[in-house]
């Protein structure tokens, strides 16, 4: 095994349902403008590490897209 192989994150392997969802979203939105199945689709995906619930707990912030917006800042 090599190094890089360590160090790199495993894959995210996610359904075409749950594809589907990440591409129709933007990067942050609100969880209560999602209907009853989305709900379940979005909690999947922060169990998946996809989505991470923001600090005002109504919020969910796409992982990728908060990491891009830190290091801009700098």
């Amino acid at each position: 095994m090599r190094i890089h192989q360590l160090l790199d994150s495993p894959p995210v392997i996610i359904t075409n349902e749950e594809s589907r969802f990440v591409q129709s979203h933007s990067d942050n939105f609100t969880v209560t403008s999602l209907r009853d199945r989305e709900l379940i689709i979005a909690q999947n995906l922060v169990r998946k590490g996809v989505y991470k619930i923001s600090n005002d707990n109504n919020t969910l912030v796409k992982q990728g897209h908060e990491l891009n917006k830190k290091q801009n800042l700098q």
